[in-house]
């Protein structure tokens, strides 16, 4: 699905505007690869979604992972997201103020670091050594001896 213009909280917007009608959707930051299967399958198992209308994960910086909507519309979307400065160390407050005035039930997903630094890269790495990210990153920062 091609993006949306404009900032990212009208990306963002629209993005929950293509979710079918009636299905709960969840979007993920592509900064956060040590996310998996398992961090996400228990939350949204149809047994636990019961009385959740929205799913958060924050950042470590005070932005978000990820952000999910039980009965997601673009309306919805749009009222939740349009004016929440994006990527500041309080966009997470100010989205979860937002969840709060929509009377939404907000079930909290992990604390995660997502990466915007070569030291948060690293954290991350080390926080799945056997992941893909971690691999690409030793290979990208291994200086090659004829090189030392």
């Amino acid at each position: 699905m091609p993006q949306a213009g404009g900032g990212l909280d009208h990306r963002l917007a629209a993005a929950f505007g293509h979710a079918p009608p009636g299905a709960p959707a969840l979007l993920v930051g592509m900064d956060t690869p040590q996310v998996d299967a398992a961090t996400l399958a228990g939350p949204l198992a149809p047994g636990a979604r019961a009385g959740v209308d929205a799913w958060y994960g924050p950042a470590t910086d005070g932005g978000f992972w990820a952000l999910g909507l039980a009965r997601p519309t673009e309306r919805l979307a749009r009222d939740l997201l349009l004016g929440v400065p994006m990527s500041t160390d309080r966009t997470g407050e100010a989205l979860l103020a937002r969840l709060d005035r929509a009377g939404l039930r907000v079930h909290h997903l992990p604390r995660l670091t997502d990466v915007d630094t070569a030291r948060a890269a690293a954290e991350v790495a080390a926080a799945a050594p056997a992941g893909r990210f971690a691999a690409c990153l030793d290979r990208i920062t291994t200086v090659p001896r004829a090189h030392r």
